[in-house]
């Protein structure tokens, strides 16, 4: 497995992640201890303000599953991937496109794209 799809996937897991040690534990494996995140709706500026945010996202999507969809690509320090989040075994209702800087085979930024939202959500 290539290190795109590898650090895709833990991107992935860690947004998916509800107990809090574990999700500190993927956020220490996965990230930079200078990670930052961003999308059209939020912003962190530290490892723990994303824990914050991932948890935040969580309650208010409560049973919602993000998956990886196609096939993430690398280049350089950079990556692309895309991903649904919706209610397990259902249509996904919220789908985006993620572009990440890697530093030292770590996410150092990710930078989201909402490429379908429903109203309201």
């Amino acid at each position: 497995m290539d290190k795109a799809q590898t650090l895709a996937e833990q991107y992935i897991a860690t947004w998916n992640a509800t107990d809090p040690a574990q999700r500190q534990r993927l956020l220490q494996q996965a990230w930079t201890a200078d990670a930052r995140y961003t999308d059209p709706m939020a912003q962190a500026d530290t490892p723990q303000q994303i824990d914050a945010l991932i948890g935040a996202v969580q309650t208010r999507f409560d049973g919602f599953r993000f998956a990886l969809t196609g096939q993430p690509d690398g280049h350089g320090a950079h990556l692309r991937f895309s991903w649904t989040l919706g209610p397990a075994a259902q249509p996904d209702l919220i789908q985006g496109t993620d572009f990440a800087e890697i530093e030292d085979g770590k996410l150092k930024s990710v930078t989201g794209f909402l490429d379908k939202v429903p109203v309201g959500a």
